[in-house]
């Protein structure tokens, strides 16, 4: 697999990165990767990188981006976070990535088995995480029809809410950055959300862009 370059990264439409990031998770789940030499490409990206996407997803340890689309060094940009939430500063990445370093589809990555989203179903309070975790409440409260055990022991409830906050974080990228808004309109990014199942591997979007 080849090193992105600036030229193959201006040639990807934003089409193209959603299919790029689709076919790598068909890579994936059926534990055929491409053979890459990562060293090789750590030397061709020393002078620059072209990363064709940028991905917003959680810590969690089993969702790394780049293992799960099967991309190499250079490849993405990755933006991990608990509860794949965003604030100013990652705003201010993505718009780095996109506006000034070229990606072209920002993907907001959420989880099956959300251990943030657990935490917000369950009004959990503690230390630093109670600021992060109030990012996902409003995805709760606007989760209405589970009227009983509105909590992290029903995993319906659970996946219904992790599903309303990644299109809250894809919404408000777009309310919140008037550059990626202006860059979608105009077609030179797509924003798409999407999820990944820790148990099978699989990736599924919510929508085309």
């Amino acid at each position: 697999m080849k090193t992105l370059t600036k030229e193959m990264q201006a040639a990807i439409t934003p089409s193209m990165a959603l299919d790029l990031l689709k076919e790598g998770n068909t890579r994936f789940v059926n534990n055929l990767k491409v053979n890459r030499n990562l060293l090789q490409q750590a030397n061709e990206t020393s002078d620059g990188q072209h990363p064709f996407a940028v991905i917003l997803s959680c810590i969690d340890s089993r969702t790394s981006a780049e293992l799960i689309f099967d991309q190499g060094l250079g490849d993405v940009f990755s933006v991990r976070i608990a509860g794949n939430i965003i604030n100013e500063d990652i705003l201010g990445s993505m718009e780095f990535g996109c506006k000034v370093a070229g990606a072209k589809i920002i993907v907001v990555l959420g989880h099956t088995k959300c251990g943030a989203v657990k935490g917000a179903c369950d009004h959990v309070e503690m230390g630093n995480l109670t600021a992060l975790l109030s990012k996902i409440r409003p995805a709760v409260d606007d989760e209405t029809t589970t009227t009983e055990n509105r909590t992290s022991s029903n995993a319906e409830f659970v996946e219904k809410v992790s599903t309303i906050n990644v299109k809250r974080t894809a919404k408000s990228i777009i309310q919140r950055s008037p550059i990626l808004k202006e860059m979608a309109e105009s077609g030179q990014i797509a924003i798409i959300g999407g999820s990944h199942d820790i148990t099978t591997g699989i990736v599924a979007f919510y929508s085309e862009p």
